[in-house]
């Protein structure tokens, strides 16, 4: 059933747009070219852009190499240098930035400036982590030897990206992969190209400031899977993060490990959250709400899956149908809405066959319906609470809209195995005022999942941390903690200073002469 919620504003989103590309200092979109871009918000065209054909793209990786080699010699606290001066320019640009992201992605404007300061937060990072790319010095059994590690830049580094955030795990791997010494070629999706043409205006900005950045340190790639492909298959790109599902996942790493590439992989996640019987429950309330209904249902660490104990369940349940009933869905621009919407017709499509199997399965659906807007073309979905007799069917796989199901536990053991018993392993939080049964949740008998969080969601992650999960989410780690490792070859030196040659483990080798 079709709601209308009435919101107009005075300026339609490609006005919008091409006002902020302006202030960019971006031309706005031609009328022709096979790439369309356009904003959820109403549907509609803003423009069209050329793909970035084979050739082009061969050429793109080939300027990236050639990079690659000059940037490495630049000592690794100049690069972060380099990344320090990108940051004061997103700090800048910071308020056109997270307009775009709101006019091409559908978040609310605090999501989409919130975005924009991970990029710069993950800057400051990678700043102070260009002095500290720290190896290790290790004890000989030789006399007169030293042994160490050393760490090394690795080359090109592939981004690929999805539309959900457009620019912040651009970020996460460009701003680390720079201060270790690699070049960067980007492939973001194609539902966000003014986005990713924004930030290559300011990756630009900072390079003129610094000086001397070499052409190709950073390459932009528009198109879709078969420019990604190639990005993919070039020997010369030496490591390559992707973000997007498992399926995509999967091709991508296959195609890696038949040239023994380096993978990072940020997949899919079925994420769970445990409300235990101690839970403080207006804690939790608010939690949930962010976690399940926050992007529209469309990040990657989105609560899709409540387990709730069975004491508390009529305590907490019926008080988030109501909250999820109220929530403002509409125009991401206007002041009260917290929910954007589905990024397109395909994601809603994708959203009511979940729902249509949950029912199939004797499931209570609480919302799901799509409301309207003044724009037929956009898709506005009722975010929805599906009560579960038990974890089955669509509450297996991750569903990119916001659908929480939610089911029973007796035994807190019967929780972790819910939660765990998903392909995915992205990320995890339980509510409990009980220390034994935070501690076991973090503990090696609990959660599976790269992220285990107590009272508070599984969404949300700061970028001090290493992100990514296990299973089918892919294995990857990126932005914070020792990630950087992997955007970084290792190499273990034994040096003799001395006169003779010991041999380990007491081996002999005598020669005549």
């Amino acid at each position: 059933m079709l709601k209308s919620t009435g919101v107009s504003h005075a300026q339609s989103p490609k006005e919008e747009i091409i006002a902020v590309l302006g202030r960019l200092g971006i031309d706005p979109p031609a009328a022709s070219g096979a790439l369309e871009a356009r904003s959820p918000i109403d549907g509609r065209a803003i423009g069209r852009f050329n793909a970035t054909d084979a050739g082009e793209a061969r050429e793109a990786i080939g300027r990236a190499h050639a990079a690659f080699k000059s940037w490495r010699r630049v000592p690794a606290p100049q690069r972060g240098e380099f990344v320090r001066l990108l940051g004061e320019e997103l700090r800048a640009a910071k308020s056109d930035l997270g307009r775009l992201i709101t006019l091409e992605v559908g978040k609310i404007p605090s999501e989409g400036l919130g975005e924009v300061q991970e990029m710069i937060d993950i800057c400051d990072f990678a700043v102070g982590l260009s002095r500290q790319l720290y190896g290790l010095t290790m004890a000989t059994e030789r006399p007169d030897h030293r042994m160490m590690e050393t760490w090394h830049p690795f080359g090109v580094c592939g981004v690929i990206t999805a539309f959900n955030f457009p620019g912040a795990v651009w970020s996460w791997n460009a701003a680390i992969a720079l201060v270790c010494g690699n070049s960067v070629v980007w492939k973001p999706s194609e539902k966000t190209l003014l986005t990713s043409l924004a930030i290559r205006r300011v990756f630009q900005a900072a390079a003129e400031r610094f000086g001397g950045v070499p052409e190709g340190l950073m390459e932009v790639l528009a198109g879709g899977s078969s420019v990604g492909e190639i990005l993919i298959d070039d020997p010369r790109v030496g490591v390559v993060s992707a973000t997007g599902s498992t399926r995509m996942g999967k091709q991508v790493a296959a195609k890696l490990a038949a040239r023994l590439a380096r993978a990072i992989l940020e997949l899919g996640g079925n994420n769970a959250a445990i409300i235990a019987p101690s839970a403080n429950l207006d804690l939790a309330l608010r939690a949930i709400a962010f976690a399940a209904m926050g992007t529209a249902g469309q990040r990657c660490t989105t609560l899709r899956r409540l387990i709730v104990a069975e004491s508390v369940y009529e305590k907490i349940v019926p008080r988030l149908i109501r909250a999820f009933g109220s929530a403002r869905v509409g125009d991401p621009r206007a002041d009260s809405t917290l929910i954007g919407p589905l990024i397109d017709g395909t994601a809603f499509e994708a959203m009511q066959r979940a729902l249509d199997e949950a029912r199939l399965l004797g499931a209570l659906v609480h919302g799901g319906e799509r409301i309207a807007q003044e724009a037929s073309e956009a898709f506005y979905a009722r975010p929805a609470v599906v009560e579960m007799a038990r974890q089955e069917g669509p509450m297996l796989r991750e569903t990119f809209a916001p659908i929480l199901y939610v089911t029973r536990y007796g035994s807190f053991e019967e929780a972790i195995e819910l939660q765990n018993g998903v392909s995915a392993g992205l990320s995890s939080s339980l509510f409990t005022r009980d220390l034994q049964e935070a501690e076991l949740f973090v503990s090696a008998v609990g959660s599976d999942c790269g992220i285990a969080n107590v009272n508070i969601g599984p969404s949300g992650a700061e970028i001090g941390g290493a992100f990514g999960g296990e299973k089918e989410t892919g294995g990857g780690r990126e932005a914070g903690a020792d990630s950087w490792k992997a955007y970084m070859r290792r190499q273990t030196n034994t040096i003799n200073y001395g006169s003779a040659l010991p041999l380990a483990q007491g081996v002999k080798f005598e020669i005549a002469e």
